[in-house]
């Protein structure tokens, strides 16, 4: 079960990391910082330059974490909170497959953060070579909890600016 686990953490904790990378630094075909800063204005995520890099590096520190197995649970809220974001800026209005841009891939990519979060990133890992005992349900449901009412939290607050200039007196009456 640990080689199983290890290959698992390896693979999807890569891929979080290569799409922080992306959004850090144009690594891998990416926008690099400036262009997903473009990308979070267009889809209503302000301040779009500092929230930009707030997910690149949640992705990157939390796909790094996971795959290196350490720190499950912080994994999971670092991913849990930048994929309960996406889910809610970008793809929950084209309903759940993947090729209609909607939100199965990130949805299957935090389902495996919680996983590891509450079976614990296996022997093959660095809390196992530490002696890091965070893993269990209670953990990985928690974590989850707070990643994704982070995110949804980030999104709220980053439209809030939005919506207070339509509202916006236009003259004052004398």
């Amino acid at each position: 079960m640990s080689v199983a686990l290890l290959v698992l953490r390896v693979v999807v904790g890569a891929l979080f990391a290569g799409h922080g990378s992306q959004k850090l630094f144009g690594w891998f075909r990416g926008h690099g910082l400036k262009g997903t800063a473009g990308f979070f204005e267009n889809v209503g995520l302000r301040p779009a330059l500092p929230l930009a890099f707030l997910a690149g590096v949640s992705e990157l520190a939390g796909g790094l974490l996971l795959g290196f197995g350490l720190f499950a649970p912080v994994a999971a809220v670092l991913l849990a909170g930048v994929m309960a974001t996406a889910i809610a800026a970008v793809h929950w209005k084209n309903g759940v497959w993947a090729q209609d841009g909607g939100f199965e891939f990130p949805l299957v990519m935090a389902a495996v953060a919680f996983a590891v979060a509450a079976i614990g990133p296996g022997s093959v890992s660095l809390d196992n070579a530490f002696g890091i005992d965070w893993a269990g349900l209670k953990w990985a449901i928690g974590a989850v909890a707070v990643g994704a009412a982070g995110g949804l939290a980030t999104l709220a607050l980053g439209r809030l600016p939005r919506r207070a200039q339509r509202h916006e007196p236009t003259a004052h009456a004398a």
